[in-house]
């Protein structure tokens, strides 16, 4: 049966037809790759065989050495007999801390550790390229690291095209030594054989083929204007299904102009800058998707509107998430004499798919606020939204308020959700006296509206169960409960409703400390507190 030779990425030595036999091998010392050249020289090899079984001692002792993290640094050269050959071998980078080893009998040609030692000096530069590529997921990042190592490395000047966007192409150059410069200008592709080829992702046009008395100004860094272009490469860079751009690189009158064999390379470092770039263009897609997204899930901000003060506060039940199944919304009146709508609700789910559906509630809310003058009629045609839509339930508080002098009035509906506290300026806590059906549940619906009146200094707190139900303690088992935020807020009186909504934020997160919780949303809504009386100037 003939031995299987994986097609596993070990660099540019195991994937062409090497003059030298190569083996790529991981820190484990299991073979990943070979090509014909080792099958031939070692019988016994094959994808997955322990390299210690295939291959003489002193090549798998020259591997521990360079998988097993010495300290210091091994050579790079190993040597021995291989049956009657006496053979050296080179060791060099593979992927995911693999190594390649490029096998030279003494029979070769003299020039052949020449040339594995150049080999080895590329195939560490690609693994160095693709580890700073991919070091940030940033699109002006991949393209300066690739113009700048490709000046350095490859050429005497570097230039990137990147796609365009119907109106111009983003252009990166840097010189050798030089800084990286970058703009966006409108092209004619046709100025330079092979850019408009390179740009659709067809093969490279040789670089003998491209007179360097062709390239335009756009295309020279301005360390290189004045100076006469010796030869040139354009190469296209592929993509991830789509190219991703070209890169043009230039060497000066008087160096030798670029062989065959630094033209394929140039196809390996372009291939790596390529998928680089598709990669880091794909996310930033989609950030920008994402944020699109998020703006319409994420809660409002809120402040004073037509004289009565808002505040709200949201924590998910996922770190680091911004969105989840509880919600709040305003909904500001057209004039100070109208009502605004203020709305606290809880989705049933949690995580992002709870938050799709909170934006699905608020934005029929938003349709429903002409019906808002008679709460019951609202939430009915919201229910029957929801029982349409197949959505999970939804819990909800609903008030309704407008300015009365120094007064606000309100106008208070519970679907389902936990009743509205109230603090007088007292510091007593009141309940709402209000009650209802969940949402998207049933057809059959009651509720109950209730009036209340605010004081200057007055505050009326809408809040999600995942603060009452929040559980912690000492022993982090009992739960946070309604006479616990009762007591929380009592010495909230007379206070602004952004200290109201941080103070109870700030202590049911003391209350959990690092465990479990539901999302939690507070709400406050209030009645500005009455200037302080000026000093007694005779005291």
């Amino acid at each position: 049966m003939p031995k299987q030779k994986n097609s596993y990425d070990a660099g540019p030595a195991a994937q062409r037809c090497d003059p030298y036999p190569t083996v790529t091998v991981d820190a484990s010392g299991t073979v990943l790759s070979y090509n014909q050249q080792a099958a031939d020289l070692l019988a016994r090899i094959g994808v997955g065989a322990a390299l210690p079984d295939v291959a003489p001692a002193w090549l798998a002792e020259a591997h521990l050495r360079h998988a097993g993290g010495a300290r210091e640094a091994p050579s790079a050269w190993a040597g021995g007999r291989i049956g009657e050959l006496r053979v050296k071998a080179l060791a060099g980078p593979g992927p995911a801390g693999a190594v390649t080893w490029w096998l030279v009998s003494d029979s070769a040609p003299a020039g052949a550790a020449r040339e594995l030692a150049r080999e080895r000096a590329r195939a560490g530069l690609l693994q160095e390229l693709s580890s700073e590529l991919l070091a940030s997921l940033d699109v002006a990042h991949c393209r300066e690291v690739t113009v700048r190592r490709a000046a350095r490395q490859l050429a005497d000047a570097a230039v990137l095209v990147g796609m365009s966007d119907g109106r111009d192409f983003p252009v990166t150059r840097c010189a050798a030594g030089g800084p990286v410069r970058e703009e966006r200008i409108p092209l004619d592709t046709g100025q330079l054989p092979g850019l408009a080829e390179a740009l659709r992702g067809l093969p490279t046009v040789p670089s003998a083929w491209i007179d360097p008395g062709a390239v335009p100004p756009w295309a020279v860094p301005e360390e290189f204007l004045g100076e006469a272009v010796g030869s040139v490469i354009v190469a296209p860079l592929p993509g991830h299904g789509t190219p991703a751009g070209c890169l043009i690189l230039l060497r000066r009158s008087g160096r030798a102009p670029f062989s065959p064999a630094e033209e394929r390379f140039v196809g390996l470092f372009a291939a790596r800058a390529g998928a680089a770039l598709s990669l880091t263009r794909s996310h930033a897609r989609q950030v920008r998707f994402t944020d699109a997204l998020l703006r319409d899930l994420l809660p409002p901000a809120l402040g004073r509107v037509h004289g009565i003060c808002f505040s709200g506060r949201y924590r998910s039940s996922t770190a680091g998430e911004r969105v989840g199944g509880d919600f709040y919304d305003l909904y500001p009146g057209a004039t100070p004499e109208a009502e605004t709508l203020a709305v606290l609700g809880d989705v049933c789910g949690k995580g992002v798919e709870a938050a799709v559906v909170a934006g699905r509630v608020r934005h029929a809310l938003q349709a429903l606020v002409p019906f808002a003058a008679d709460h019951t009629r609202l939430l009915t045609l919201l229910n029957s939204a929801l029982l349409a839509a197949q959505t999970p339930f939804v819990t909800l508080a609903l008030v309704s308020a407008v300015r009365d002098g120094a007064r606000v009035r309100l106008r208070i509906s519970s679907a389902g959700h936990p009743a509205p506290l109230v603090v007088r300026a007292t510091g007593r806590v009141e309940q709402a006296p209000v009650g209802g059906t969940l949402l998207g549940a049933i057809d059959d619906l009651e509720f109950e509206t209730a009036e209340v009146v605010l004081e200057p200094g007055e505050t009326c707190l809408l809040y999600s169960d995942g603060i009452t139900e929040a559980r912690g303690g000492p022993l982090g088992d009992v739960m946070f409960s309604e006479d616990r935020l009762r007591a929380v807020l009592a010495p909230c009186a007379n206070t602004s409703v952004e200290a109201v909504t941080e103070h109870v934020q700030m202590i049911a997160a003391q209350w959990l400390g690092d465990g479990p919780h539901d999302d939690m949303a507070v709400l406050a809504i209030g009645a500005p507190a009455r200037p302080a009386a000026p000093p007694n100037e005779d005291n």
